[in-house]
């Protein structure tokens, strides 16, 4: 399983958002406009139920809110920036959180989820490297970077 092949430069985006619930919204909405997901009212009950059973803010300013959802074929990760952060979030560190990763998978695609949960968190857990995807503001250099996971 290849990143690049998972993150496009469409589902990335710098948030606008200054709430928790906004910026899920805004995320669902690049998802929207691409058409993997048939039953969008459908995904959001699912995302928001999940968040209010817990919050998906793991800390060191990460959301990772997922959803396992009936249909999908391929999984979709959305990336939301929020450089100045969502006080809102929840997170468990108390912090605000500025990189918003949105799984979307299958019901069956629950090793897919935690392999793409793994490569993930082995490119955000470097504060230097968090630092700078933060800064970044263009969609396909946010693509670019979860994808290779490196710096230029």
């Amino acid at each position: 399983m290849n990143l690049k092949d998972i993150i496009k430069p469409e589902h990335c985006i710098i948030l606008t958002s200054r709430t928790k619930t906004e910026a899920l919204l805004e995320l669902i909405d690049l998802v929207k406009s691409g058409g993997e997901i048939s039953d969008i009212e459908d995904l959001k009950k699912e995302i928001f139920f999940r968040e209010q059973l817990m919050s998906t803010g793991i800390g060191q300013g990460i959301g990772i809110p997922h959803v396992r959802f009936e249909g999908v074929q391929h999984p979709v990760i959305l990336v939301g920036i929020s450089p100045e952060g969502i006080a809102d979030y929840g997170s468990m560190d108390e912090k605000p959180v500025n990189i918003v990763f949105l799984f979307i998978v299958g019901k069956e695609q629950h090793k897919e989820y935690l392999r793409l949960l793994s490569l993930i968190s082995s490119r955000v857990k470097d504060e230097n490297f968090r630092n700078i995807l933060i800064k970044t503001e263009e969609s396909s250099e946010i693509a670019r970077l979860l994808s290779d996971g490196e710096t230029r």
